[in-house]
């Protein structure tokens, strides 16, 4: 299901696809949001960044649980559109849209404490300028959550996709240092890196 849409994510068109998978029960399943933001411990006060929130799978559970601002950073204005209806329909008044690009995080140095990256580092060529820059907005002690999925051997698997030993080193690289790997479904991996 995630196979081809990434050539055409500009268009109108092809967002359903995306937007159903991101949303859809077998996600759902695989990975609760609940379930990711259970791996660290999340102080109240805590600032979170979802970077490349899409549809807020992870932004809308994590800022019912933070008092802090949540700031769903999306390069495509209609998901962050999309994101703040929820946020008005479940009265939620602490997440901060942020159309930014990815090599320009629109943050202050060290003000964040979480960073999730779900299902986006794959499609940042190159990806150690964004990997620092995440590091830089982290808070020392900050966490990096990253979800990926394992490329898929065989014909016909044009998505890009990063292994878990590439992106754990394109992590370690940019000076951060896991701690916890988990693999909560099939392919599917989630790396949890400290600043310190």
């Amino acid at each position: 299901m995630m196979a081809h849409h990434h050539n055409h994510a500009h268009g109108q068109h092809q967002h359903k696809g995306k937007v159903s998978y991101l949303d859809s029960p077998k996600r759902r399943a695989e990975l609760p949001p609940e379930m990711l933001l259970s791996f660290i411990p999340i102080n109240a006060e805590a600032a979170v960044l979802d970077f490349g929130a899409g549809t807020g799978y992870f932004s809308i559970p994590a800022a019912k649980r933070v008092k802090g601002p949540v700031y769903a950073l999306d390069l495509d204005d209609s998901m962050l559109e999309m994101i703040q209806k929820k946020a008005q329909q479940e009265n939620i008044t602490n997440i901060v849209p942020i159309q930014g690009h990815t090599n320009k995080i629109p943050l202050v140095d060290a003000s964040i404490d979480v960073v999730i990256a779900s299902l986006v580092l794959h499609e940042i060529h190159p990806l150690a300028p964004t990997l620092t820059q995440l590091k830089n907005v982290l808070k020392e002690g900050g966490h990096l959550i990253c979800v990926e999925l394992e490329p898929k051997a065989g014909p016909g698997q044009h998505a890009p996709r990063i292994t878990l030993a590439g992106m754990e080193q394109a992590i370690t690289d940019a000076g951060l240092r896991i701690t916890e790997k988990h693999f909560p479904a099939e392919s599917l991996y989630v790396l949890i890196a400290q600043k310190s």
